[in-house]
């Protein structure tokens, strides 16, 4: 069987749409896991992803009358535009059944193809339920995304290109699986000209269809599917790339939403291109997987799959990649309600880059702290800071890793002005972005004025933000004044600014 399926994919006809992708290697990637790291650039597609590859091939052996009625194709975006470009380059009319959660970009690239687009579902599986009636209702080929030997032989291609383009056989080779077309065909090959090479599969955590089927035996259903990852949000692996899975891959792991994002900046500032999660999963797995098994000194390939993702999802990877890196820790602190506590408790922190601050005035017995810093990873660091602030009395809860507080709560905390706090004055402020800044601040305020307010996040720009509240008796605001024009940092009142007021301002209940 194995031998069928390497004359299929040498024999398998993608070059009229595809185009041969570099091997590129990933220096800083290489520094940080100690191995030397390459990566497959099939984001580099005139589509943007692999998907082109097998799409063109199952449709270049369709016969005249095939051809003659058209195809159709339920996918979440990347086979989409796949088919809608072998159907453009073939003169094949298509009709593409997307979920509806697909990402617009994805949605435009595969009208601009010439291909009408059916929204339907939430998942690949409920638009494949459409495309089926479509079948049956127009008679029209169905161009399935994965599970069909001649697309498993077009994507198998990636893998001939890699074996061509390395010097010798790798130590390891990361693959990323939704319904497992890619990894299938790949580890078909590789394991047929490089036997010796570790396949490893990658699959999102809220998605892992094949690692659950692995696991019981048998091709299982997801309940659910997670679409962060969108290129891979399938249920159920393909009945095919099952049997080959199971045949030539050596291991199938997951990887987190966190972790996918970080690996999304890894290729950045390797490459300078943004991949989508999906196409970054690979990475993810690869990093995973040499930590958790202390490999060191191996040469090793990683897929990048795609690079079709809508530019303001950018906004939540960026958000999330620090943690996924463990480069940044979310603490929550509750310190004591009084002049100078605040400033206290950041010289406790020391000289840690603080990303984020968020706190607001409760009652006057305690305040919560909600905070976020930069850590090494792999380092005790944060184990030594949280015992730390213990040791000097602060009640501390570690949220790096609670949900809850990633998604929402960071964004929520806050609220009205309490009455027992008497006239507020809010600033909005700008300082120079470096370590210290935010102290230097603080230290310059002093403990005459007790803060109320306090919200600041690192964007990575040249300045950090501020916005500060603080109870100043009307005797002293002209000290407050004096103290902040010292500090030499732009600053604007804000006390009249009506988001201000209708959001964290004393209820008007005149």
């Amino acid at each position: 069987m194995a031998q069928s399926y390497i004359k299929r994919i040498l024999n398998a006809q993608v070059y009229d749409v595809a185009r041969e992708t570099p091997l590129d290697p990933a220096p800083l990637l290489s520094a940080r896991l100690g191995n030397h790291a390459l990566l497959k650039r099939e984001d580099l597609q005139p589509v943007f992803s692999f998907k082109c590859r097998g799409a063109y091939n199952k449709m270049v052996h369709l016969d005249e009358a095939s051809r003659v009625a058209g195809v159709v194709a339920a996918s979440a975006g990347n086979h989409a535009q796949g088919v809608a470009l072998a159907a453009s380059k073939l003169g094949i009319k298509a009709k593409i059944v997307m979920p509806v959660t697909t990402p617009l970009i994805k949605v435009e690239a595969v009208r601009a193809l010439g291909a009408k687009v059916v929204l339907s579902g939430d998942s690949f599986d409920e638009a494949a339920v459409r495309a089926a009636a479509l079948v049956e209702a127009e008679g029209l080929t169905f161009i399935h995304p994965f599970d069909d030997p001649d697309v498993i032989a077009g994507q198998a291609t990636v893998a001939v290109e890699l074996v061509r383009q390395a010097s010798r056989p790798l130590d390891y080779v990361f693959v990323c699986c939704g319904g497992g077309g890619l990894l299938a065909g790949m580890a078909t090959y590789l394991r047929y000209v490089w036997p010796q090479t570790k396949i490893i599969g990658v699959e999102p955590e809220d998605a892992a269809c094949v690692q659950s089927a692995l696991h019981q035996g048998r091709r299982v259903t997801l309940r659910e599917v997670g679409l962060f990852a969108d290129g891979c949000a399938v249920a159920q692996v393909g009945k095919e790339t099952f049997r080959l899975i199971r045949e030539s891959v050596d291991d199938v792991m997951t990887v987190s939403t966190d972790e996918i994002c970080a690996a999304v900046k890894d290729i950045f500032e390797d490459t300078r291109a943004i991949a989508e999660p999906a196409g970054a999963l690979a990475v993810a797995g690869m990093k995973k997987y040499t930590l958790q098994y202390s490999i060191s000194g191996a040469t090793m390939a990683a897929t990048v799959s795609g690079a079709n993702t809508n530019f303001d999802r950018l906004r939540y990877i960026s958000e999330r990649t620090e943690i996924g890196e463990r480069r940044e820790a979310v603490l929550s602190v509750t310190i004591p309600e009084r002049p100078g506590a605040f400033r206290a408790f950041c010289n406790a922190i020391g000289k840690r880059n603080v990303t984020e601050f968020n706190y607001r005035y409760e009652t006057a017995a305690a305040a919560r702290v909600f905070v976020g810093l930069t850590v090494t990873p792999g380092d005790d660091s944060l184990d030594a800071l949280q015992r730390n602030l213990r040791e000097r009395g602060y009640r501390v809860l570690d949220l790096t890793d609670n949900e809850t507080a990633k998604l929402h709560l960071r964004h929520m905390i806050g609220g009205r002005q309490p009455d027992d706090i008497g006239e507020e004055i809010v600033f909005r402020v700008e300082f120079p972005e470096r370590p210290g800044s935010l102290l230097q601040f603080l230290n310059a305020l002093g403990n005459e004025f007790s803060i109320t307010l306090f919200h600041y996040r690192n964007h990575g720009a040249a300045y950090g933000r501020i916005l500060v509240g603080m109870q100043v008796p009307p005797g002293k605001r002209a000290q407050l004044r004096k103290a902040l024009l010292r500090l030499g940092y732009p600053f604007w009142e804000e006390s009249d600014n009506p988001a201000y007021l209708e959001y964290l301002g004393r209820l008007n209940t005149d």
